[in-house]
C-alpha cells in the first residue's frame, strides 16, 4: 500500500507497509485531516476541523494533527479507542514517545542514532491530546478528561490565601507538563562574532535581513512577510504581523535602514509592484535548497563564528521577482 507522506511544497507518494501506518496525516491549503483506518478517526478530524472554526493558524492545526497522529498511532497499536484511555494509558504513551524505534521501511534514510522524542516535543503532544479530550468531554462524548493535569508546585498547597485566611483556594491552573524538561538559556553571539557573519554576506539585502532579526527581534516569517508600506524611514520603525494575526511596532537601529535604503537603491528591481520588502534578486528557484560547497562550507564546525545551520536559510516563501511566486526552499547565502 502507498500512503501519501508530504515532502516539501507537494506531495509524494512513499510505499510504506499498511501494517505499520494505519493512519496519516493530509493537508491542503489551510486544512488539514487525519486519514487511514482508525476508528476514532471522525472524532480527531471533528476537533481539527473545531480548531480552524476558532481560527487557529493552520500551521498550529498542523502541528496539533501530527500530534494527535502520534496518539493514534499509539491506540492502534495497543487496541485501544479513545473512550477506553485511563490516565494510565496516557502514561505508558509517554513512555512509549520515549522509547527509540528504527524505521520499518526500507526507504527511510537509516540514522545512527534511534533516541526517542525529546521532553519538549513530548509535552506538546500531551497537551494536544488533552485537548482532544477536553473536545470530547464539551461533546458529551466523554464524562471526563484521562489526560492527568500535573501540579505545578511540590508539597502541600494551602486551603487558603491572604493575610488572615479569608480568600480560596483561587482558580484552579491547567496545563503543566508531565515531563520534566531542561530550561537552557539562550545561547548569544559576541560582537566580533555577528559582524563576521555580516562581513560573509554578500548582498544589502542579506545583511538587512540579517539585521531586522538581530536588532529588532523579527521572526524570520516576519521578516518574509514585511511590505514597504510596513516601513517608517522617518520614525526609524517596523509594522509587524506576528503569529497568531497580530500586529506591533519595533523601533529598529539605523544600521537596519542604512542597508534596506541600498538595497532598495541598488538590488530590488526597479518597478517592481510586489508588495513585500525583500525578494529573491535570482528568481524563483528550480527545486530543493541550494547545495553549493562554499555556502555548506560556512556553516560547518570550525573555529570560526559559532553560527547554526538554518539561521540565516529562511527565504522558503520569499517573494520573486518580478511577479510574486512561492518558490521552494533557496539560501540566502547561495542567492545572487
Amino acid at each position: 500500500m502507498k500512503v501519501p507522506h508530504q515532502v516539501g511544497p507537494g506531495w509524494t507518494l512513499r510505499p510504506v507497509e499498511e501494517a505499520v501506518v494505519a493512519v496519516w496525516v493530509r493537508g491542503q491549503g489551510a486544512q488539514w485531516w487525519l486519514e487511514g483506518s482508525w476508528s476514532d478517526l471522525p472524532a480527531a478530524n471533528l476537533f481539527l476541523a473545531h480548531l480552524r472554526v476558532r481560527s487557529f493558524a493552520p500551521a498550529t492545526v498542523r502541528a496539533y494533527a501530527y500530534d494527535v497522529l502520534c496518539f493514534a498511532r499509539f491506540c492502534i497499536e495497543r487496541e485501544l479507542r479513545l473512550a477506553e484511555v485511563v490516565p494510565a494509558d496516557v502514561f505508558d504513551w509517554v513512555a512509549w514517545q520515549a522509547e527509540g524505534r528504527r524505521p520499518a521501511s526500507g526507504n527511510v534514510v537509516r540514522l545512527t542514532r534511534f533516541a526517542g522524542a525529546a521532553p519538549s516535543s513530548v509535552n506538546r503532544r500531551v497537551a494536544a491530546v488533552r485537548a482532544l479530550f477536553e473536545h470530547q468531554v464539551v461533546l458529551g462524548a466523554q464524562a471526563e478528561n484521562p489526560v492527568p493535569a500535573p501540579r505545578r508546585g511540590q508539597g502541600l498547597r494551602a486551603k487558603s490565601r491572604g493575610v488572615l485566611g479569608h480568600l480560596g483556594p483561587g482558580r484552579r491552573r491547567g496545563g503543566g507538563r508531565l515531563v520534566r524538561a531542561s530550561q537552557r538559556l539562550p545561547e548569544a553571539l559576541e560582537p566580533g562574532e555577528v559582524a563576521a557573519f555580516l562581513a560573509d554576506l554578500s548582498s544589502h539585502r542579506d545583511r538587512a535581513i540579517t539585521l531586522a532579526m538581530l536588532l529588532g527581534g523579527l521572526r524570520a516569517g516576519e521578516v518574509r512577510s514585511l511590505r514597504l508600506a510596513d516601513i517608517d524611514q522617518g520614525l526609524r520603525r517596523l509594522r509587524v504581523c506576528g503569529k497568531g494575526g497580530r500586529e506591533r511596532v519595533v523601533p529598529v537601529d539605523r544600521a537596519f535602514f542604512a542597508e534596506l535604503a541600498a538595497y532598495l537603491r541598488v538590488e530590488r528591481p526597479p518597478g517592481l509592484v510586489t508588495p513585500e520588502c525583500f525578494v529573491i534578486l535570482a528568481g524563483a528557484t528550480a527545486g530543493g535548497r541550494s547545495r553549493r560547497p562554499d555556502c555548506a562550507a560556512s556553516f560547518a564546525i570550525t573555529d570560526g563564528p559559532r553560527v547554526r545551520p538554518g539561521c540565516a536559510r529562511t527565504g522558503c516563501a520569499t517573494p520573486t521577482a518580478p511577479s510574486w511566486q512561492p518558490p521552494a526552499s533557496t539560501c540566502w547565502c547561495c542567492a545572487s
